[in-house]
């Protein structure tokens, strides 16, 4: 009876060795490089510029005079390549100082303020107009339409400005591009790489836990074994 436990014990151990152990090294693999790579050079803070936009404004009208049709909910002051500008309702801009509403970003202003933010002078290889992303884009998740500025850089550095706001987004480069490849693998979520409760990483962490265990069983059931026949 004894042997039969120990056959079945050492079955289930190697079955779930093989099935979960390419997925165990790709944790350990994601892991390593998660733990010696620094969260803010991924981020791409030493790319980007803070606080760029400090000016002095003059000369602002009163927001109330900017359309007679407009309820406003929220509105904020803000600057779109040094220009004053009143962000409103989240949703559009007019001009702060002669009431005029902004449609949208043009390209050589989106590149203009790419070049604000992105330290070192940069140049720009091109500029890219998105209007949808899909759930593996870099961009996925933030406003659209935007701007994706691409610049001459080893990391292919991409600036991403709201085209509606003007806002700078984000930076990406290709140090975070591996990052976000490996974190896909670490949670197991192939569809957004966002999901720590997905049903794929909960089976393979109770799948790694029963290897555990088996490996436990077996080491017991053969040290008993061992001790027994030292007696004779």
């Amino acid at each position: 009876m004894r042997k039969n436990n120990q056959y079945f014990a050492r079955k289930i151990h190697r079955f779930l060795g093989v099935f979960i152990g390419i997925q165990f090294l790709l944790w350990t693999i994601s892991g390593l490089y998660f733990s010696w790579t620094d969260i803010d050079e991924i981020h791409g803070d030493h790319f980007h510029q803070e606080h760029m936009m400090h000016e002095s404004p003059s000369n602002l009208i009163n927001p109330s005079s900017l359309d007679s049709t407009l309820q406003i909910s929220s509105l904020e002051l803000r600057f779109v390549n040094h220009q004053p500008y009143y962000w409103v309702n989240d949703n559009v801009l007019y001009h702060a100082q002669n009431g005029l509403k902004k449609e949208e970003i043009t390209e050589k202003e989106a590149r203009e303020i790419a070049q604000i933010y992105i330290k070192g002078n940069l140049q720009i290889k091109e500029a890219e107009y998105l209007t949808e992303t899909g759930s593996h884009h870099e961009y996925q998740g933030r406003p659209l339409p935007a701007w994706a500025i691409h610049f001459e850089h080893p990391e292919n550095l991409t600036a991403y400005i709201d085209a509606k706001s003007g806002n700078f987004e984000r930076v990406r480069h290709r140090s975070w591009r591996w990052f976000d490849f490996l974190w896909m693998f670490h949670t197991m979520d192939y569809a957004g790489r966002d999901d720590f409760n997905n049903l794929l990483l909960r089976a393979f962490s109770l799948f790694g836990l029963a290897t555990v265990f088996s490996g436990f069983t077996l080491f017991f059931m053969t040290r008993k074994k061992k001790k027994k026949r030292s007696l004779f």
